[in-house]
């Protein structure tokens, strides 16, 4: 019995250092890097026309730039009269900046500073828009190429993703060129004629920097906004994406004799050895790990969440396993902390009683830093094991993006404005889509993704979805943020 109570006395001592390390790690919690702001001064407010970016909104959403998958539907005279509309809408911009435009109907504005020694910034915005899903249209609140101007609000495709943002930018740097302000640091334009379709214009953009030895202090793209209601600490928080995860299709095929169904070989031919390499390397998933853009995000938001968030951040060392499954609760969480695997599309035979000489199916990959298109294909290969299927990319890949710093001059300029304007805290992220920025990051310092416009988690999935729209208070941030971002960083 001695002996026992020796070691329960033994087993409480631990306890309590333990209970006593994690309180003192608690407690002393500091918040990462990414939060430090120090130094920065946000540029003040500017007098915003809101009635009239809502109209010039409107215009824009009214000319259909829709990128299809199939080249040949896009309707080019679209973007001409898109060019022309930001022309004779933002006159004083004009004037201010020279206009290039390359491939894709991209277009790229230079707003030149008087310090020529100082590295520009690149505000980016894309022109085109995806379809609307036909059969949907009855869905809409109000027609998705109208523009409406209803319930406080600009409806249509395109409000968000990404004619919001273009015409913020615009609507800001029109206040600005009329204020007569001069920019000390160079301010650039970078407007993608073909995001949606992972095309050309930004690729043709980053090539035009390059060719002129052009290297930008920092990026900023679309990929994150302000969410008002994340699971985190309960609140607001302005959400930037320091990466972006990569994209890639992986195609699956079975050969096989075919035939008629009537006679299927013993083993049912190519469909069935398809459907278990499918099953095979869906269930072979990638890891989940807290690390990343993803975890940091946590780490942020920490010191404004519950206690125990906080005492679960401050001793990862400890709560580790438990801040994975708990941030991996849900499908959008658990994207953040690993590469996804997501099979979107079949083919076998062109009829029911045929068996089909070859079935494919294709499986899309979001890449997550850390990991690599070499690294996805030998787990798949790993995963099938000796089925007779060959695996080989539907495209060239794209890899994941650098991790863009969160302790910067770049980070601090855009998280003070980004937290001024939205009011609220700053957390660094992941963007789990892709944007045109990526092909930026060699001709730049570091590259972000963030519109100042607030979301509910639910609002998120109006974007390429139904009643897309842009409420008048979220245009107006879209022209604050911008405008204090250019005189914030600027000057």
């Amino acid at each position: 019995m001695r002996i026992v109570g020796r070691i329960a006395l033994g087993l409480l001592a631990v306890l309590v250092v333990l209970v006593a390390v994690v309180l003192a790690r608690t407690l002393t919690f500091k918040p990462p890097a990414s939060a430090d702001t120090a130094g920065i001064k946000v540029a003040a407010p500017v007098s915003v026309d809101v009635a009239g970016a809502a109209q010039r909104l409107s215009q824009a959403i009214r000319i259909p730039t829709i990128r299809h998958q199939d080249r040949a539907e896009d309707v080019d005279a679209e973007w001409t009269r898109l060019h022309a509309l930001l022309a004779t809408n933002y006159p004083a911009a004009h004037a201010a900046m020279t206009r290039e435009e390359l491939a894709s109907r991209t277009l790229v504005y230079t707003w030149p500073g008087t310090d020529k020694a100082l590295a520009p910034i690149v505000l980016m915005a894309h022109q085109d828009v995806v379809p609307v899903t036909p059969g949907t249209e009855k869905d809409w609140k109000h027609p998705p190429f109208e523009g409406v101007i209803a319930d406080d609000a600009v409806w249509g495709r395109g409000a968000i993703d990404d004619k919001g943002s273009l015409v913020g930018i615009f609507e800001a740097i029109e206040t600005l060129a009329k204020q007569g302000y001069k920019p000390r640091r160079t301010v650039m334009i970078v407007s993608g004629g073909d995001e949606e379709v992972i095309g050309q214009g930004a690729r043709a953009a980053a090539e035009l920097m390059k060719s002129r030895g052009i290297t930008a202090e920092f990026v900023l793209d679309e990929g994150m906004a302000v969410i008002t209601d994340n699971p985190i600490s309960g609140g607001k928080v302005a959400v930037i994406g320091a990466a972006e995860k990569g994209y890639g299709t992986l195609r699956v095929t079975a050969r096989a004799t075919g035939g008629h169904s009537s006679a299927p070989p013993p083993d049912s031919g190519g469909v069935v050895t398809l459907s278990k390499a499918l099953v095979a390397i869906a269930g072979d998933q990638f890891p989940l790990a807290f690390r990343g853009p993803g975890a940091e995000m946590v780490k942020a938001l920490a010191p404004s969440a519950p206690f125990v968030v906080r005492m679960a951040v401050a001793n990862e060392w400890l709560f580790g396993g438990l801040l994975t499954s708990q941030a991996a609760a849900t499908p959008a969480g658990a994207a953040l902390l690993h590469t996804t695997i997501a099979p979107t599309m079949l083919k076998g035979s062109p009829k029911e009683n045929v068996l089909p000489q070859d079935a494919t199916a294709w499986i899309n990959y979001r890449i997550a830093p850390g990991d690599t298109s070499a690294s996805v294909m030998a787990r798949a290969k790993a995963a099938v094991g000796d089925l007779p299927v060959t695996l080989a990319w539907n495209s060239p890949p794209n890899e994941p993006s650098p991790v863009s710093s969160t302790s910067s001059w770049g980070w601090k300029v855009l998280a003070a404005t980004a937290g001024a304007v939205a009011d609220a805290p700053v957390a660094p992220s992941l963007v789990t889509a892709g944007t045109d920025s990526r092909f930026l990051t060699p001709v730049a310092k570091d590259v972000y993704r963030f519109q100042p416009v607030e979301f509910s988690l639910k609002d998120i999935e109006m974007i390429h979805g139904t009643n897309e729209h842009m409420t008048l208070k979220n245009l107006e941030k879209m022209v604050q943020f911008y405008a204090r971002l250019i005189v914030t960083s600027a000057s």
